[in-house]
């Protein structure tokens, strides 16, 4: 039973993965938009930060509940 548990931190860990993924193609496109509209800039830096919050909030909960699985 304590596989188990293991097995899902270790899955749960894997959303870091994903959202590090995910952070690098958004700052990526953001660089690209704002070098093509710079007078767009704020905007655009608006929904990039909007963007990050999420993918980190997403990465935070995956470690936190891996956390908890090891420690039961």
């Amino acid at each position: 039973m304590e596989l188990v548990y293991l097995i899902g931190a270790g899955v749960a860990v894997l959303t870091g993965l994903g959202a590090g993924i995910g952070i690098g193609i958004a700052t990526s496109g953001t660089a690209q938009a704002i070098s093509r509209q710079p007078e767009a800039s704020g905007k655009i830096m608006t929904a990039f930060f909007l963007g990050i919050a999420l993918a980190e909030a997403t990465a935070i909960y995956g470690f936190v509940t891996a956390i908890l699985l090891v420690t039961r």
